[in-house]
């Protein structure tokens, strides 16, 4: 099968979305598929480019208009997609992030082509704010042209079938993964002499909550041995660095800043609690993250997060400075308690051994306590591994591409009535898009379009001999 990635959303920008479409590119490739993505260019990153595994990159060159996204258009690069889309033969167009304009470009360039078109959702929206709005109308449009959608969580689900008005069957549900090969606990690198880290990782903007977050800090500035480790960068950096001055906190509030996707899990590793106070969420992966590192998860209850993580790796409490605050000195006791029996359960075992009536390994267990699967890194990252991992993911979304590949694909007459149902404003748009094409056509036919070379490992080991030989 041949799918092409599509998403203003790719390395070396740093995110979830990110993040979701290399991991799914990678797995997809390991189970024998043909992949590429389509981003646009990222300053000097421009052209095609290779990546891990020969996964291949399009960064075309079009401009960034706003917050990494290009101008929505749906007319100027229809040239290029279609260039792209028949090189590489793609079978089935997959879209990624409703701000995402370039995903939205693509699947309609996608569905007048005659090929299978998927989308997949990646946050939740409102419906009063004209941002919301704005962003639902052109989502409403554009999967009424897509032949499935994908959330990544039930409540995402509901809140993309509302807003753009699609039918439930035409959703399916499938859950972001983790590696928690590279996501793995390492305790020795948290402090000791009873101190304890909290650590917060996530975009320093409103949405997720960094005002809750400033109002618990200080709640923190007479209790000892408790220190903030804060990961990300945004408008609301500010404030938390405000508080910090304000309540003589310097060495205890860590403010690290934006930090590259594989340098978070050294940061992670070094702390005992996660605290997530978002506003509204699809999924969380940074929970997910955590909770594999082995940190005890508290978060808000919002959005898909109730979702996410079972309650033995998670507290959960209401979007409330009193309720969040609770909850982080619940997480500090059952830390400590643990420490404290583990601390006992080592004198127990020197006692017995020094005695010498019971050898070392018919010393006893201690009985279990109901928080240790919270309060076990290796537990946790066990349990997190049998939740969520990558080629499950894969496996899934490969079945929506099997299944919208058995269907027929929608008529000129079908997209049209679609999209006038939508907004006929709109479909001025469509329309100069389709003459577009036939244009096109008539100036190149798709059956005079080279397919794309194909670089395989031996190949570029060949090309990079050949190069050697000519330099």
């Amino acid at each position: 099968m041949r799918i092409c990635m599509v998403s203003d959303f790719f390395y070396p920008s740093i995110g979830g979305v990110e993040e979701h479409v290399y991991n799914l590119s990678q797995m997809l490739l390991a189970l024998g598929h043909k992949v590429v993505v389509l981003t646009h260019a990222y300053g000097d990153c421009t052209g095609v480019r290779y990546v891990t595994n020969m996964l291949k990159v399009y960064y075309l060159p079009i401009k960034v208009c706003y917050n990494q996204c290009i101008l929505p258009t749906a007319v100027c690069n229809v040239p290029m997609l279609r260039a792209v889309l028949l090189r590489e033969q793609v079978q089935v167009v997959h879209g990624h992030s409703a701000f995402s304009a370039l995903a939205h470009e693509a699947l309609m360039v996608g569905a007048l082509l005659g090929l299978k078109t998927v989308f997949t959702d990646h946050s939740l929206f409102g419906f009063a704010d004209l941002s919301a709005a704005l962003t639902n109308k052109l989502l409403e449009i554009n999967l009424s042209m897509v032949n499935h959608a994908i959330c990544v969580s039930h409540i995402g689900k509901e809140n993309t079938v509302l807003r753009a008005r699609v039918a439930k069957h035409r959703v399916s549900v499938i859950p972001n993964a983790v590696d928690t090969a590279l996501f793995t606990p390492d305790p020795s690198q948290r402090p000791q002499e009873g101190i304890i880290n909290i650590v917060v990782a996530s975009r320093l903007v409103y949405r997720k909550g960094i005002d809750l977050l400033a109002g618990v800090i200080p709640r923190f500035k007479n209790t000892p041995n408790i220190n903030f480790i804060i990961v990300g960068d945004g408008p609301k950096r500010d404030l938390l660095e405000e508080i910090r001055e304000k309540c003589n906190m310097q060495e205890r509030v860590e403010i690290v800043g934006a930090v590259e996707h594989a340098m978070v899990r050294d940061v992670l590793v070094r702390g005992h609690i996660f605290v997530n106070t978002s506003l509204t969420e699809a999924y969380c992966m940074a929970i997910v993250e955590a909770a594999s590192c082995g940190l005890q998860v508290v978060s808000t209850c919002v959005g898909g997060i109730p979702e996410v993580l079972p309650n033995s790796l998670i507290l959960l409490v209401e979007p409330d400075v009193d309720a969040i605050y609770n909850a982080i000195l619940v997480a500090i006791e059952r830390h400590r308690r643990h420490e404290s029996s583990c601390a006992e359960t080592a004198r127990s075992k020197r006692r017995r051994r020094k005695k010498g009536n019971v050898l070392p390994s018919a010393v006893p267990e201690p009985p279990k306590h109901a928080d240790e699967a919270v309060l076990c890194p290796y537990r946790c990252n066990e349990l997190v591994e049998t939740l969520y991992n990558w080629e499950d993911v894969a496996r899934r979304t490969v079945k929506v591409y099997e299944r919208v590949i058995k269907e027929s694909a929608f008529t000129l007459s079908e997209l049209i009535y679609a999209v006038n149902q939508c907004g006929s404003w709109f479909l001025v748009f469509f329309v100069v898009a389709h003459f577009m094409l036939l244009l096109l056509e008539y100036w190149r036919p798709r059956n005079r379009v080279e397919a794309a070379f194909e670089l395989t490992p031996k190949s570029a080991r060949d090309h990079k001999q050949s190069s050697k030989v000519f330099m």
